[in-house]
């Protein structure tokens, strides 16, 4: 990859750790003091320890903390002392002490010394000293939850071809431009233990171009960019790659443009609005006129919090028929279907059958995407095999989510898009124009409170009217400002021509998530993104195959006579497979064994993922680890109970959790959950970078004294 062009400064494939200080570990025992106590160990700059307690101090506004002094023992061992309680609210926020401390250090210019590593973007760019604390939303938590458990159903990305010359510098200025615009480019969260979001001064431009022949083809670039993980605790939640054509594709040059992007914080018509930004950035030689947008998803954060739901969580569930409903049965356990991932199929209308299709819906009073629903609701009441009885079918629809009351809300970035459940009852004998009516009346009906599901979606383990919220599959239609219908002239004043390509979609929490959206052509492309893990290929393909057979169909041959059973006599004889719920709940993980005592009544090590960070698992480190101690691991995210860790707790030794920066809020919280009548409290070990080369030594290292350590007590 050598003569990939980067314009981050650094190679993919460079080494992440350059020569800089091996960095901090913190070890937190809450059985010494009133407020336990926080050891120190290696070198650590007074200038760190001042900035982390400001940053605490932003991050919770308002909380009134003992004050921690900071007594140094030695070059490489310090103590953080915390006094009695002095009209403190609150016990100091050790874990999250830690974990600022012992962040790896990164020069900052802006601070005359190191900055930390949660200020740093995917490629250790400093990005200011003292970020902005905001709310974040309900949906964002629900989406945080997921990402923790399934990272790979909140990354999406859309793609674009750009026709004519592309000079890399402007466009690169362009979105850097956009980033200084636009505070959501510049958030990353922290968990304490609960989710929040940090806005920084400033924030990474992750934009890479590869000349033809350095990436086989647009595909194995999809892949390769959907694979790279995103690190939640820096900012970065977006990165362009470019991709220039060859030698061998017909017609005017271009370059492919592909933004991968985590839903967390970004959604489709978020990106389509930043690529307009970019493109009218780029048109001004990499400069966007006025300071930050206000008001941004901050703000909308604050009005969700004091906004009642009222009487919206009725109509939030709310059927067009009938009882609901029962819950399709969830295939067997995770990787029984097929391989693990994200599987895509993808097929397409015509532009003329789309054609037919708009002009055939508009004549019923309906839109393209009312039409879709009903060919979904049939060929779910298909695979109920209740016909011609009645029975009554579920799904989810996606809402753009911008019917909030917030002045210029279509302007703003962020996760917006969110999913409302939808019920209908359904017989052989059901009129299609009735059907197509109903699903438009009751989409108006969810329209109007778009903001209460926004404020308080539905769990993924609840039931709406009896019906799994996340059964049936998830149907979405793509809207937005186009950036090609924005600034098309302006650029072709230039020699430029912009043309929206494909949206790659995820399940998003759903087994199967399908996705229509048009071509440059105006062609209707849908595109089925599935979990391998409850569909397989096969099941896919079919509901794809049979959603678009009946898309194509209904223009010439329904008219107002035509029943739901005429519909599903135009299928094939073979039968309509099932949808199944989406995945379960994230509930506390088991522990998982990674390796055995070594030594009769030895303690438990268990190690804690970073939340937020990719998973790299600790294969290294336990290769590393010499102590006579069990290891095992949990997958830690912000709602997970102690039961799991109940048993080596009791046994003999005292337990120690331990991780990497980034897990010492969550760890200290699961110790406290712990802690009990004739069970002492775990020690706590936090230290080095998730993506540090030596990190697994050197955290095995200091899990190892600490075990030593706890044992001789």
């Amino acid at each position: 990859m050598a003569d990939v062009r980067s314009v981050r400064g650094v190679q993919e494939g460079d080494a992440m750790n350059d020569g800089r200080p091996a960095g901090v570990y913190a070890v937190i025992d809450p059985e010494r003091g009133p407020h336990g106590a926080l050891e120190l160990h290696g070198p650590l700059d007074t200038a760190f320890f001042h900035r982390a307690l400001h940053r605490i101090a932003e991050i919770r506004p308002g909380a009134r903390y003992p004050e921690p002094r900071l007594l140094r023992h030695g070059p490489d061992l310090h103590t953080v002392e915390l006094p009695g309680e002095g009209g403190a609210s609150a016990p100091y926020p050790l874990g999250l002490l830690a974990d600022l401390l012992t962040a790896a250090p990164e020069h900052d210019p802006d601070a005359g010394g190191s900055g930390t590593g949660p200020a740093a973007g995917p490629e250790r760019v400093p990005c200011g000293t003292l970020p902005r604390t905001r709310p974040v939303t309900p949906l964002q938590q629900q989406r945080l939850a997921d990402a923790l458990a399934r990272p790979d159903h909140q990354v999406e990305q859309v793609l674009w071809r750009w026709y004519g010359p592309l000079d890399t510098d402007r466009f690169e200025a362009a979105w850097q431009a956009v980033g200084e615009r636009e505070s959501v480019l510049r958030t990353a969260f922290v968990w304490d233990p609960q989710p929040r979001a940090l806005v920084f001064d400033r924030g990474p431009t992750d934009l890479v171009r590869h000349p033809h022949g350095t990436v086989i083809r647009r595909a194995a670039l999809l892949t390769r960019e959907r694979a790279r993980a995103f690190d939640l605790r820096r900012p970065g939640a977006l990165r362009v790659a470019l991709l220039d054509s060859g030698p061998a594709d017909t017609g005017a040059p271009f370059t492919d443009v592909l933004v991968t992007y985590h839903r967390a914080l970004l959604d489709s018509w978020s990106v389509r609005l930043l690529m307009r930004e970019c493109c009218r950035a780029y048109l001004a030689d990499g400069v966007l006129p006025g300071g930050e947008r206000r008001p941004d998803l901050g703000d909308l954060a604050c009005q969700l919090s004091a906004q009642d739901a009222g009487p919206a969580d009725d109509a939030r569930g709310g059927s067009a028929h009938g009882p609901a409903l029962p819950a399709v049965p969830r295939p067997p356990a995770a990787g029984a279907v097929g391989r693990a991932g994200i599987g895509v199929l993808r097929t397409a209308l015509s532009p003329h059958r789309s054609a037919q299709l708009a002009d055939w819906a508009a004549s019923w009073g309906v839109a393209e995407s009312s039409v879709l629903q009903a060919v979904w609701a049939m060929l779910r009441y298909r695979a109920s095999e209740a016909a011609p009885g009645p029975a009554t079918v579920g799904f989810g629809v996606e809402s753009p989510g911008r019917g909030l009351l917030l002045e210029g809300i279509e302007g703003v970035p962020g996760p917006f898009e969110n999913a409302l459940p939808v019920t209908v009852r359904l017989d052989a004998a059901l009129g299609l124009p009735r059907l197509l009516g109903d699903l438009r009346d009751l989409a108006m009906d969810l329209a109007a409170h778009e903001w209460a599901a926004a404020r308080d979606p539905v769990p993924a383990s609840a039931s709406t009217s009896g019906v799994g919220t996340r059964a049936g599959g998830l149907l979405a239609f793509d809207c937005g400002p186009r950036p090609e219908a924005a600034y098309g002239d302006a650029l072709a004043a230039h020699g430029i021509r912009l043309a929206e390509q494909e949206s790659a979609g995820s399940p998003a929490g759903y087994a199967l998530r399908l996705r229509a959206g048009h071509d440059a052509h105006r062609g209707l492309v849908l595109t089925c993104a599935y979990d391998r893990d409850l569909v397989d290929a096969t099941t896919a393909g079919t509901l794809l195959a049979h959603t678009a057979r009946l898309l194509r169909l209904l223009p010439a041959a329904a008219n107002a006579a035509t029943t739901v059973g005429d519909v599903l006599a135009w299928l094939p004889d073979a039968g309509t497979p099932r949808v199944p719920d989406g995945p379960a709940a994230q509930e506390a993980a088991p522990l998982m064994p990674l390796r055995g005592a070594t030594a009769p009544a030895a303690a438990t090590v268990c190690l804690l993922d970073v939340p937020g960070a990719p998973r790299t698992g600790h294969g290294e480190l336990v290769r590393h680890y010499r102590g006579p101690e069990a290891l095992t691991t949990l997958r830690l995210t912000p709602g997970a109970q102690a039961e799991s860790l109940a048993r080596p707790a009791r046994s003999r030794g005292r337990l120690v959790l331990g991780g990497h920066s980034g897990t010492g809020a969550l760890a200290c919280e699961l110790a406290r959950q712990l802690t009990g009548p004739g069970v002492r409290p775990p020690l706590v070990v936090v230290g080095g970078a998730w993506d540090d080369p030596d990190g697994p030594r050197r955290l095995a290292g200091a899990l190892r004294r600490a075990s030593a350590s706890a044992a001789r007590r």
